[in-house]
């Protein structure tokens, strides 16, 4: 069965009653619906959130497909409340880009997923479109002033660095010119559109604490120069109030169910190769305030998404995973071993075993910030015996703690001995903090060589002129401090998408630089890194469908 005819096989509990294994009461749900809720703000307690432990799960370099950090995440948390712990999972929200492109749904898979698994995907409570509102009328407002005689800021067209932003594959949009149509119809100017995931309104979304922290947030925002070369920020358009009143309800964090009736909590979504990669502050301390065991997940490889998550998110939030699962699975680990995708079915020892140099990449990364690593190995049906022998063989020589995850076939009952590792991990951490990458104090170009190398592997970092002089800016208008966001393909532990397995001898380029002032980091470009992705020869879009009674089918 596809995942959503797994989905469908399930009654929701109404959202009231996942509310009260949290101990919130009815009168302070919001309902969307009888199955979504968001969850007030007022639910964030400080001390409870230091009380409770928080799972990250990541993975190895994954193939086109992933590997199943969502799956593994919620059939964790359903085993985890299986043996008694009182656990909740905190993840994204899909972006319609993947939906109606190359994953289809984004919602877990087979017994391990959340429900309602088509709302989840499509829509959901609206947060996606009130992060497009929130930034177009950003936009709107800087076309706006430029037309203006009276309040005009002098923006200098070629240096406007804020673009529109639609939850949408459009490779059509990626750049464009506005502003044609004569004198009425604005400043022309060449322009663009971002993904809706990628955009910085994302960003700040997941990197508030607050109501006013969003909005100071959103004053900070940098739009570009004037024709004098004056810095110019949203608060310059007195624009933070407007879009944050915009953002009123996405702010709040929304409440659903898995398959077994466990809470999770799902918002925000930031791709993890071109932003943090990770779900809201928010939403992840409301869930520590109200769980024993909070496991969430962040995007991509460790490489990408569990690099930003320590040290950018962590770092922000004064957050520390008790425990890391490194998610891998045997057809990546044959994928980065050398064997084709197309026959990643069929058994290869030898692919397999040269495999295990991505995995112990991933090892060496993860364990430089001093958390301790649990093995997820997401089973697949064309795994075989053999091959699963060999990986935990391989995981016990290097004294790594290791259990299959079989959630995707049984839910939580298939994910058991992994929570039982994860407890007895998380239980004998008895440290409080993490070895951050790099410090603050440092030179944006030291935090980006000190992570290419101890996370990615590589010899060295080069900069291109051009990112030397947009880097130059940057430091000037007083953001050398910042954390670094670096954007680079998931494809590889590499900036080369080709390389694949454990590179080794390889410069790390810097081409470029963008400015995330309001979520509070540098960007920097690493190899071409599409804000506005394209749909395949053949999008998911093309088999999704609904019915007279409004049954929606082809969501995977």
């Amino acid at each position: 069965m596809t995942d959503l005819e797994i989905a469908n096989l399930t009654v929701p509990a109404p959202i009231r009653e996942i509310a009260e294994k949290l101990s919130i009461p009815e009168k302070d749900l919001e309902y969307y619906g009888k199955f979504k809720a968001k969850l007030p703000l007022s639910f964030l307690e400080e001390e409870a959130v230091q009380r409770s432990k928080l799972i990250l799960v990541t993975a190895i370099t994954p193939t086109p497909a992933g590997e199943g950090k969502t799956t593994t995440t919620i059939g964790l948390v359903d085993a985890l409340n299986q043996i008694g712990k009182k656990g909740t999972a905190v993840i994204r929200e899909p972006s319609l880009g993947p939906v109606f492109g190359i994953k289809g749904g984004a919602a877990g898979g087979g017994r391990s997923q959340v429900i309602p698994m088509e709302d989840i995907n499509l829509h959901f409570t609206g947060d996606f479109s009130a992060i497009e509102k929130a930034n177009n009328l950003l936009a709107v407002l800087i076309d706006n002033n430029m037309q203006s005689k009276k309040r005009n800021l002098h923006l200098d067209p070629r240096k406007v660095l804020w673009k529109r932003t639609l939850d949408m594959n459009d490779r059509a949009l990626r750049s464009i010119v506005l502003g044609l149509g004569g004198t009425t119809g604005g400043i022309p100017r060449e322009s663009g559109f971002t993904i809706t995931a990628a955009s910085e309104v994302m960003a700040i979304l997941c990197q508030s604490k607050s109501i006013s922290d969003l909005k100071a947030r959103f004053a900070q925002i940098y739009i570009g120069d004037t024709l004098s070369g004056e810095a110019i920020f949203a608060r310059d358009l007195h624009a933070q109030g407007a879009m944050a009143a915009l953002m009123k309800e996405a702010i709040k964090p929304n409440l659903v169910q898995t398959l077994e009736h466990n809470p999770a909590l799902i918002h925000g979504g930031p791709f993890a190769n071109i932003a943090q990669g990770t779900n809201s502050i928010l939403a992840t301390k409301i869930a520590m305030s109200l769980s024993d065991y909070v496991v969430t997940e962040a995007g991509f490889g460790s490489d990408l998404g569990a690099e930003k998550f320590l040290n950018i998110k962590c770092r922000q939030a004064q957050l520390a995973p008790k425990a890391i699962v490194l998610v891998a699975t045997i057809r990546a680990l044959k994928y980065h071993g050398g064997q084709a995708l197309k026959d990643l079915e069929k058994e290869h020892i030898e692919a397999l075993t040269q495999g295990f140099a991505n995995l112990d990449g991933h090892l060496d990364a993860l364990n430089s910030f001093g958390v301790p690593v649990v093995i997820a190995i997401n089973v697949f049906s064309s795994d075989t015996e053999t091959e699963k022998s060999l990986l935990l063989d391989y995981c016990e020589r290097k004294g790594i703690s290791a259990a299959l995850s079989e959630g995707w076939a049984k839910g939580g009952l298939g994910c058991v001995d992994l929570a039982q590792k994860v407890v007895k991990t998380a239980e004998q951490n008895d440290s409080k903090g993490i070895k951050f990458t790099y410090n603050l104090e440092d030179s944006p170009v030291l935090k980006i060589e000190k992570v290419a190398q101890t996370i990615y592997g590589a010899d060295a970092v080069v900069l291109t002129q051009a990112a030397k002089n947009k880097l130059k800016r940057f430091e000037e208008l007083g953001y050398g401090n910042l954390p670094i966001c670096i954007a680079k393909t998931q494809k590889s532990l590499s900036d080369d998408e080709k390389k694949l397995g454990r590179p080794q001898g390889f410069e790390v380029q810097i081409r470029d630089f963008e400015i995330a002032a309001g979520a509070g980091f540098i960007i920097p470009i690493a190899g071409e890194i599409l804000r506005m992705p394209g749909l395949p020869l053949v999008p998911a879009a093309e088999r999704i469908d609904i019915d007279q009674e409004g049954t929606i089918s082809g969501l995977f």
